[in-house]
């Protein structure tokens, strides 16, 4: 028998039984590998798609807040909310440009410039809110006099809640050039 092998081997025939390099190990190994690199991906694909459809929820403030009683705010611009729920209260003594001169009350104003949305600063000194990104100003009441700023800002509805507390929704928005601003609900008597 070796000399049958040595024979094979002596004219070129390779052993019909084990190819060259491949072992029956070295194949499952591979296959393994295979395998695992497969589910890796898999899992990976799954993954992104649970994370598709459940995706983080951002905070959101709620639309609707009370800010407190009408006596806890003082003439001019409170900036209490203006972090937490975008809005500034001004208490005034009348508000000429709602047709309701010599009636004192309160309004709300949304804190984003009708320019190009960025957040305005209110100048006390001033007595105007400035926004940073463009330069547009605005009027405590809400009404534009400088800068790119195309319209005024806008008023969001105020309210009495049932204890007496100020009610501001900011779902609904009453703007000026459309004439909303001499609205019930864009003024607050008090």
């Amino acid at each position: 028998m070796a000399t049958t092998q040595a024979s094979q081997r002596a004219i070129g025939v390779q052993n019909p039984t084990r190819a060259e390099g491949v072992t029956r190990r070295g194949f499952l190994g591979s296959l393994g590998v295979g395998w695992a690199i497969f589910a890796m991906g898999a899992g990976a694909g799954t993954l992104g798609i649970v994370r598709f459809l459940f995706p983080n929820v951002l905070f959101e403030p709620p639309t609707t807040f009370k800010a407190g009683q009408p006596n806890d705010f003082s003439i001019g611009v409170d900036e209490r909310f203006k972090e937490t729920n975008g809005t500034w209260l001004v208490r005034t003594d009348s508000d000429p440009l709602s047709a309701r001169p010599g009636v004192p009350g309160m309004y709300a104003l949304s804190t984003t410039c009708t320019h190009l949305g960025c957040i305005p600063n209110w100048l006390a000194a001033d007595q105007k809110f400035k926004c940073p990104c463009h330069g547009s100003g605005f009027r405590i009441s809400g009404m534009n006099f400088e800068g790119p700023a195309p319209r005024p800002l806008e008023r969001w509805r105020i309210t009495r809640a049932e204890d007496g507390q100020v009610l501001i929704d900011k779902s609904a928005k009453f703007q000026w050039e459309k004439g909303q601003w001499i609205a019930p609900e864009a003024y607050l008597k008090v």
